[in-house]
């Protein structure tokens, strides 16, 4: 499966870089962008969601909390801008802490996260650098990593291959999948896929056949199958919307399916994605790099038939 090392060797990168180059030299690219947060707003009325239910959600992922990138205190302002948006819910999608030297350790992100407030809860999943980056977690081959210890200690619950039935006037199932980095997932593709649908399966089983279900899924993959048709929307990170976009064009993007799922709101197949840019961002060359894809908290506003707005 595609990696982060990966990602900083490919030629395409390279190229990409070149190409912005001006823009590098000027620090756009490194100074100013990966710190530019935005709030990027959908909404949206899914195949299967129920007439009249209006439900408010908050996307947080990819924080890979970092001092020169999404520190201590953008972090603290992230969790209050994202507070005074009130939405219902709150979900974290995953990569907490960043991959790059002198990082925000991960107690201090869970200290700072602890601050989220939602009526109807915050819960978190991991992410593939949760995973990844924890060798005794990868050593002992099961969890919990430190991401997880840590965010649970603050009472975060995470969700991982389990479901919460929300307390929302009709059912209403809110969905857990591990992330494709667990240790158990097998890399094979035939195997992969396969393990992945039964993962989802049994995450469901406790779910009436009548009843919708929002999926949490760090990596966007999961879309492409033909998964359970009780999933109404599922919610995403981990490509960074490209981290860097010339026109619409990412050179790279941690997915098997390229640009299809890069980032946004996806309908295939009468189903609905959303896939988040993140927070944070990746290291190239020591610095935080990000261009033309800024940062954002995500909402998305279900029960709303507007055409998705940014």
């Amino acid at each position: 499966m595609l990696t982060r090392r990966a990602l900083l060797s490919r030629p395409a990168l390279t190229g990409a870089l070149a190409t912005a180059g001006s823009l590098m030299s000027a620090g756009y690219a490194t100074a100013f962008e990966p710190h530019r947060v935005q709030v990027t707003t959908y909404r949206l009325s899914p195949r299967g969601w129920p007439p009249g239910l209006r439900l408010r959600i908050a996307i947080l992922t990819d924080f890979h909390a970092h001092p020169r990138c999404m520190g201590e205190v953008e972090l603290a302002a992230v969790v209050a801008r994202t507070n005074a948006l009130a939405p219902d819910l709150m979900v974290l999608l995953g990569d907490y802490a960043s991959q790059s030297p002198g990082p925000v350790p991960i107690e201090t992100v869970a200290a700072i996260l602890r601050d989220l407030a939602a009526p109807k809860g915050v819960y978190a999943i991991q992410g593939n650098h949760d995973w990844g980056d924890d060798r005794d977690a990868r050593r002992r081959g099961h969890g919990p990593t430190q991401a997880e210890r840590a965010l649970r200690a603050v009472g975060i619950p995470f969700i991982e291959n389990t479901t919460v039935r929300l307390d929302l006037p009709v059912p209403i199932w809110l969905a857990g999948l591990e992330s494709e980095e667990t240790p158990s997932v097998p890399s094979e593709r035939g195997r992969f896929d396969r393990y992945r649908l039964g993962t989802l399966q049994r995450t469901l089983r406790d779910v009436p056949v009548d009843e919708p279900v929002i999926l949490l899924a760090h990596e966007p993959d999961i879309f492409a199958l033909d998964h359970d048709p009780r999933v109404v929307i599922t919610l995403s990170g981990h490509t960074h919307g490209g981290q860097i976009r010339i026109l619409g064009w990412s050179p790279w993007i941690p997915s098997r399916y390229g640009l299809r799922y890069a980032y946004g709101h996806i309908v295939e197949r009468d189903r609905d994605l959303v896939v988040s840019a993140g927070l944070g961002s990746h290291f190239v060359a020591g610095r935080p790099v990000r261009l033309g894809v800024p940062p954002e908290i995500v909402i998305v506003d279900l029960g709303q038939a507007d055409p998705a707005t940014s």
